[in-house]
């Protein structure tokens, strides 16, 4: 059974996940927006997506990129939660997925420490 919730609530919860990120990491994010989407076009089940050059494979030649995107899609995550502790739940492990894929960590290695 989906959950609803307002969309102004839903960003709330996706900036709290991103207070989750220590300190020393955030400060590391660069030239990233954070974005809250209804769903992926192409993937309707999709929770979130990260889009962009992670930063293991920046090099000199980066400088002047448009900013990576993470994208958090709200419809699709209400979808899969009975209630709103399981949204806050899955809204923290989906951000800090996309954001483990901008560090360079990798969907098999995520999925082995329990952020798949």
């Amino acid at each position: 059974m989906a959950v609803h919730m307002s969309e102004a609530r839903f960003d709330e919860l996706v900036s709290e996940a991103l207070d989750l990120i220590p300190p020393e990491l955030a400060r590391a994010i660069d030239n990233v927006v954070v974005l809250v989407d209804d769903r992926d076009p192409d993937d309707p089940g999709l929770l979130g997506l990260y889009h962009g050059i992670a930063l293991t494979e920046r090099d000199s030649h980066y400088g002047g990129s448009l900013p990576d995107t993470i994208t958090i899609y709200r419809d699709a995550i209400l979808d899969i939660c009975a209630d709103e502790q399981q949204v806050v739940d899955e809204v923290a492990i989906t951000v800090i997925h996309e954001v483990a894929h901008y560090f360079g960590i990798e969907e098999d290695r995520l999925h082995e420490l329990g952020w798949g």
